[in-house]
């Protein structure tokens, strides 16, 4: 593979779905006393795909995903501590950081004996995935980028001045901004900003994601957690230095009108990356909604090479 530039059309797009959609298993593993959810599909002893989700869904986000490659690969898609159907322990009984979160997820990575697989990180994805791939580079095969950041020019815009602030310092007068990204509207809000056609999405998103939010708890998890992505850019030279040294390769398929992770923050990826295929799409900064398709079929011929 080498460096592409590809802003894709609605009309390019083709389907990647099976007539037959493959079964997708619903289950759930103990690791240190939390039950974590996952989905899963495809057979076993194909090559794996573990997906991991962004804020404020779940793996959720894949359940077309899952069926459209399932066929061939066998993928695997976790909730979180805290997110979708997995335990939300109170932050009294779980410390909300990002180390924490990559700590539960490579647990269970072994727990199900996944000894090599493809990341796939969108949004909390990448910095989860990221802190794997940097302690195991032996393990991941490949990466597939989606909105996931790990460079500067990824978080430099009005939409990150809020959280910077709370980096800085935790007051209630500096929460009061990030508790407003909670509500629904704002859960709205991400999915369809961006979007060519707001119609294509679904409200399945928000009415699943909305009351897990909406919890009695969940705002002191989301808070906990937006601030410790504060200590994601001082790991950004250690992610940048894996990606030159080890050259995973890397299929990055990024809506262009994020206004959470703007496209500057994709095209820094080829800064350190020599193999990697680069495709801009027509969306938001949750393109499978839209994109869904394309995604499928660019994925399944890139986890083929």
């Amino acid at each position: 593979m080498t460096v592409g530039d590809c802003n894709m059309t609605p009309q390019t797009k083709p389907s990647s779905r099976k007539p037959t959609a493959a079964k997708v298993a619903y289950r759930t593993v103990k690791i240190d006393g939390l039950d974590i959810f996952y989905r899963e599909a495809g057979p076993k002893g194909a090559t794996v795909a573990l997906l991991l989700h962004g804020f404020p869904t779940s793996s959720h986000m894949f359940r077309h995903l899952i069926p459209a490659l399932a066929d061939e690969f066998h993928l695997v898609a976790p909730d979180y501590p805290g997110y979708g159907n997995s335990s939300m322990p109170t932050v009294d009984e779980f410390e909300y950081t990002f180390d924490n979160l990559a700590d539960v997820i490579e647990k269970f990575t072994e727990k199900l004996g996944l000894q090599k697989y493809t990341l796939y990180v969108q949004d909390y994805g990448a910095p989860v995935g990221y802190r794997l791939a940097v302690k195991h580079p032996d393990r991941v095969q490949a990466l597939v980028v989606q909105n996931g950041n790990a460079y500067d020019e990824g978080i430099d815009n009005d939409f990150w001045e809020p959280i910077k602030a709370y980096w800085k310092e935790k007051t209630s007068e500096r929460e009061k901004p990030l508790r407003g990204f909670l509500n629904r509207e704002a859960t709205i809000w991400q999915y369809t900003h961006g979007v060519r056609d707001k119609e294509a999405i679904s409200p399945d998103n928000w009415n699943v994601d909305q009351p897990l939010l909406d919890r009695p708890g969940n705002a002191e998890v989301q808070l906990a957690l937006f601030r410790s992505y504060g200590s994601n850019p001082s790991l950004y030279p250690t992610w940048q230095a894996y990606f030159r040294t080890h050259q995973p390769p890397t299929l990055v398929v990024w809506g262009k009108n994020d206004q959470i992770f703007p496209a500057a923050g994709a095209e820094a990826y080829k800064n350190d990356l020599t193999n990697l295929e680069f495709h801009l799409l027509d969306t938001g900064h949750f393109a499978l909604e839209e994109e869904g398709d394309q995604i499928a079929y660019l994925m399944r011929n890139f986890l083929r090479k």
